[in-house]
């Protein structure tokens, strides 16, 4: 006997689903448009940057002073554009999902150039901060406000700034599926008709718009990669438990870095902001690949460049300290761009530390290890990881390591949860301030 759906059926005809639909397109088209011209800019910052550092090395004297000037003055002008506008500090998911659960109110217009300016001046400088915080915090105050427009209720309201979020996270790493499943697995960790439907368009739309200024193109160029022998199967599994640790880790130092700098409280956020970016300046002097958002040394890494152990160890080290810095430093920036870097060295390493005792040819497995590295850490600290392994999949349009990153990000899931490590982005919305009654839209008559 067949069950019965386990859903009601919609009222009115599911008219009320269709202005949904049409509304989240809409929305859709905006953050499209919005996060495609945000991407270009950090990828003109990143340019820019490289260039920067490659002049200061030339330069007689302290030519290092160069590039700490230059990030702390990013990050400081970052930090101003907080100052005027609080709620654009860090990355704004958590927001996104207050304000879903109902614990905050949604996202005002305001918010979107607030996150723009701040986020070109602070990932732009060379923090070491993703773009995808920002473009879904933008495409959640997009959804508001195209709700607002459309005079839905409260929870559609909420639900609809939830949906463009998530179109907004497709937009930053030009990967659609993903971003509607990081709606639904992450924020709403749950599959309702209408958020699936309303995400599936925002997604649509943003990713078709933001490609007309982007180009239509995986994140990653990755040669073809042979799916590693099932033997291999097992040390995927150990490195998911040890990417785990690893993730829990870097989740705490996040955590302690957000903390103890809140507590100088009688220094400026700007003065801390511009001491911060100092720092990451300086590691830019060092090497402009270890600062901001990684995109360019992941692919390094994924075009099977050879690296010394040595190295890798220094970009893992300086990247797995500078994303928790950079992100206390409170101006608008995320972490996932950050994290896959570092999943990325961190499988790089990995290999090559097992290369080094096993006596077997090892080298083919450091491109997979970096991919599969990738959706392991994500997992481990965000704790999505279909939406961490179809991320990837989307930014490399590699489909041969899904199982043994399916192996590895489970284990790397299971060992964060027995060592009782939250979820990041449960963590930060614990600490966000409470919000005062926003004032009103601007109605225009």
């Amino acid at each position: 006997m067949a069950s019965k759906r386990d859903y009601e059926p919609l009222p009115d005809g599911g008219g009320d689903l269709v202005f949904v639909c049409v509304a989240a397109a809409i929305a859709g088209v905006f953050i499209g448009f919005v996060g495609g011209a945000f991407r270009w800019c950090l990828q003109y910052a990143d340019v820019l940057r490289v260039d920067l550092s490659d002049w200061a090395h030339r330069l007689p004297g302290p030519g290092w002073l160069v590039p700490m000037a230059a990030t702390a003055l990013g990050a400081t002008l970052a930090a101003a554009v907080v100052r005027w506008m609080p709620l654009a500090a860090g990355s704004g998911i958590q927001h996104v999902e207050a304000v879903y659960r109902g614990d905050a109110a949604p996202p005002l217009l305001r918010l979107l150039p607030a996150k723009f300016v701040g986020g070109v001046l602070g990932i732009g400088s060379g923090l070491v901060l993703g773009r995808e915080g920002p473009t879904v915090h933008m495409g959640a105050a997009l959804g508001a406000a195209v709700a607002h427009v459309a005079r839905f209720s409260d929870s559609t309201v909420r639900m609809l700034q939830t949906a463009v979020g998530g179109a907004g996270l497709a937009v930053a790493f030009n990967a659609p599926i993903g971003g509607a499943l990081f709606t639904l697995e992450e924020v709403t960790k749950s599959f309702r008709l209408k958020t699936v439907l309303a995400t599936a368009f925002a997604a649509a739309t943003a990713v078709g718009c933001s490609r007309i200024i982007i180009g239509d193109h995986p994140d990653f160029l990755v040669q073809a990669v042979v799916s590693p022998n099932l033997g291999w199967l097992p040390l995927f599994v150990v490195f998911g438990l040890v990417t785990g640790c690893l993730g829990v880790l870097y989740n705490r130092l996040v955590l302690g870095f957000v903390d103890h700098v809140k507590l100088v409280s009688r220094v400026p956020a700007e003065v801390k902001a511009a001491v911060i970016g100092a720092l990451i300046g300086l590691v830019m002097f060092i090497h402009p690949l270890a600062v901001g958002g990684g995109d360019s040394l992941t692919q390094s890494i994924l075009s099977g460049n050879t690296m010394i152990l040595p190295v890798v160890i220094g970009f893992l080290a300086l990247r797995f300290v500078a994303g928790p810095l950079s992100y206390a430093a409170a101006v608008p920036g995320g972490l996932f761009a950050p994290l896959l870097a570092v999943g990325a060295l961190w499988g790089l390493l990995f290999v090559g530390g097992f290369g080094a005792v096993w006596p077997g040819e090892t080298a083919s497995l450091a491109v997979p290890m970096a991919i599969v590295g990738m959706g392991a850490f994500f997992a481990a600290t965000v704790r999505a990881p279909v939406t961490g392994i179809v991320l990837v999949v989307e930014m490399t349009a590699t489909t041969s390591v899904i199982v043994p990153m399916l192996a590895a990000s489970a284990a790397a899931v299971l060992a964060a949860e027995l060592l009782r490590s939250p979820p990041i982005y449960d963590s930060l919305r614990e600490r966000m301030p409470a919000e005062p009654e926003p004032e009103p839209e601007p109605s225009g008559g």
